[in-house]
């Protein structure tokens, strides 16, 4: 199925911005942990960017003197990535919730602090109705810090 929005992004097409992103995900801050949809092959991949800066509520207990990106957060990041690649295969995305089910093979493998750009890729690994099974990797400065297995539902609002 495809979407009334434009579901995949070439070099010519520009991006899906911060309000494209917020028609149809749910999420406000401080919970809004996607900037900007850079590439999106509808219900194959994905590529989101979350920058990172020392104004996030997080970093002024995680950790003081030493700020660090909490590695949950940097799966919700993650997460939240995979769900517009979800949300893009149904008609009208704005009328559905993304639901994270599983994470598996999680492994962190740097620090992410303030002034990283993250970059996440996701590929579908599976798509049945309405469960997906997605692999994703985040990056700063081309190094992977984290990657994952994530499995989602999309329910209607």
């Amino acid at each position: 199925m495809k979407n009334k929005q434009k579901s995949t992004l070439g070099p010519g097409d520009g991006h899906w911005d911060i309000n494209m992103i917020m028609d149809i995900m749910p999420h406000r801050y401080p919970f809004l942990l996607v900037d900007r949809i850079i590439e999106l092959e509808s219900s194959k991949r994905v590529v989101g960017i979350k920058n990172v800066t020392i104004n996030e509520p997080f970093f002024t207990g995680h950790f003081p003197g030493q700020p660090i990106m909490p590695a949950v957060l940097i799966v919700e990041a993650m997460a939240q990535v995979g769900g517009i690649l979800l949300l893009s295969s149904v008609d009208n995305p704005e009328d559905y919730l993304v639901y994270f089910m599983t994470i598996d093979k999680a492994k962190f493998r740097k620090p992410v602090i303030p002034g990283d750009q993250l970059r996440f890729e996701l590929e579908m690994l599976s798509l049945k109705k309405k469960f997906c099974k997605m692999r994703g990797k985040a990056y700063v400065d081309g190094s992977v810090v984290a990657e994952a297995n994530l499995s989602s539902t999309i329910v209607k609002r």
